[in-house]
């Protein structure tokens, strides 16, 4: 309501302001009670609005005398109740300052129907406002969006989203976190996590308990891959985790690994194709999926996996195992046709021997391994995820940006922006692992995909939920598999 402000209706500003500009000459022929030519005093102005004015009932306190008065009798008779309910404690008079009311402001809500008077309610405590996940809807109804968490602790990273449903199929993320922890760091040769490894996998876990207790959440998952799936104290450091931080952490089987892979890069399968083959580089163990699309893409999109494998290596478990500061071309072969014989170890390789190589197959990939070799392909001075995601690498183009790499130094490997000192030493190692990929199913082309895990953890717990058969929720963001 305009006059609630204290400024009168049509615009006319108070006499007492100092910034008042003179008054304007009035039109000819306007009737005036003082001789002709001469103007009005202020004070004579006051007590003409006085006079004509209808009396307001005594307000309580000086602001209110400056209201129009229809609107100050509304606002006293507000105070009258307020100070009634609390026994007559004194009301708080209303502000004379000038205010513009803001739409959407948290504690501000809209203006009755049918011109009452406003409701009277306490200044908001702070100004910041509240989350979209945990605010109410406290103006017009509007429908409290879920949000989902997912967290992945990998055998080199720890990931986390939180993201709420927007339109059918998709999300927007809302806080995210991502850290190298090296969980796996030694595990190959002891058998065992490092207690140093475990200590930087905690501090890590413990940010993204402090964001997950910041946030009204309404599901969340938090899974464990290889690195706690093969340790000899695997669960004894889940059970150290959930003490020291409270996060339950589930170790997740190999299948699940790669049907979460699926689902959460599914978006990225070429709808038109016949197959693909989907894979997942990470540090202690590489997920396979084949995927069979000649009758069509299933709605969800694991429902199309022929075949998948886990293979029992992964960038930290091979550069520890070969080294990957100096790499020679001979060495990198040899790394390569390690995960060779692994692949022929998977009865399942062959299902789309007769579509693999050919027009309307290609392979999708999603790992660190990949998402490098992207950004150097595009010659980024920054990492950015919106070039990477989605990008179509030629199978020459790969090649290339493979023995490019193979011919820098470890300090040229560092100073790359897409690579930096985290992964200098892991980057061939999960060449080799591409590479041995590439010659069982090769592909003209090949999608690199900055998404996994964590987004396959969103898409399925919101489909199970329903909440994209719910009305739409507003907003855009990153999309969801819709696998």
């Amino acid at each position: 309501m305009e006059g609630f402000s204290g400024q009168p209706s049509g615009g006319e500003r108070r006499g007492g302001e100092p910034n008042e500009a003179r008054s304007p000459r009035p039109p000819a022929g306007a009737p005036d009670s003082k001789p002709a030519g001469a103007k009005p005093s202020k004070r004579q102005k006051r007590r003409r609005r006085k006079t004509n004015a209808p009396a307001a009932p005594p307000s309580s306190g000086g602001a209110l005398r400056e209201l129009p008065p229809a609107l100050g009798a509304k606002v006293a008779e507000a105070e009258r109740v307020l100070r009634e309910r609390k026994g007559g404690a004194q009301a708080r008079p209303a502000p004379g300052k000038n205010r513009r009311r803001r739409k959407g402001r948290a504690g501000f809500p809209p203006a009755p129907a049918g011109g009452g008077a406003p409701a009277v309610r306490p200044a908001a405590p702070h100004a910041i406002e509240a989350p979209a996940v945990a605010r109410s809807a406290a103006s017009g109804g509007a429908h409290r969006v879920p949000a989902y968490a997912a967290l992945d602790l990998g055998t080199n990273n720890c990931r986390l989203l939180i993201a709420v449903p927007t339109r059918p199929g998709q999300f927007r993320v809302i806080d995210a976190f991502s850290r190298i922890v090296r969980l796996g760091e030694g595990l190959g040769r002891t058998g065992s996590l490092a207690a140093t490894a475990m200590d930087r996998a905690v501090a890590a876990l413990e940010i993204c308990s402090q964001k997950l207790s910041a946030r009204e959440i309404r599901g969340a998952r938090l899974i464990a891959t290889e690195a706690c799936r093969s340790a000899a104290n695997g669960r004894e450091f889940i059970t150290r985790v959930q003490r020291e931080t409270g996060l339950r952490l589930e170790i997740v089987s190999r299948e699940t690994e790669a049907r979460l892979a699926v689902s959460g890069c599914g978006s990225l399968i070429d709808r038109t194709a016949r197959g693909a083959v989907l894979f997942d580089i990470g540090g202690g163990s590489s997920e396979v999926a084949l995927l069979d699309l000649r009758r069509g893409a299933s709605r969800r999109l694991a429902n199309n996996i022929v075949g998948w494998t886990s293979l029992p290596v992964g960038v930290v478990t091979l550069a520890e195992r070969h080294g990957g500061r100096n790499v020679t071309p001979e060495l990198f072969e040899r790394m390569v046709s390690e995960v060779e014989a692994m692949i022929q170890a998977f009865p399942g390789r062959n299902r789309l021997a007769d579509i693999v190589g050919r027009d309307g197959f290609h392979l999708l990939g999603t790992s660190g391994t990949v998402t490098t070799l992207a950004g150097i392909q595009l010659e980024l001075e920054r990492y950015d995820r919106r070039q990477v995601d989605g990008l179509w690498l030629a199978d020459k183009d790969v090649d290339t940006l493979v023995n490019r790499l193979l011919g820098w130094s470890f300090e040229e490997r560092v100073a790359n922006p897409c690579i930096g000192s985290d992964r200098a030493d892991l980057v061939l190692a999960g060449c080799a692992i591409l590479q041995a990929i590439r010659r069982a199913w090769p592909a003209k082309v090949l999608r690199v995909a900055d998404r996994g895990l964590r987004e396959g953890l969103l898409t399925e717990m919101m489909v199970a939920d329903g909440v994209w058969r719910r009305p739409s929720y507003a907003g855009t963001g990153q999309t969801g598999s819709g696998a």
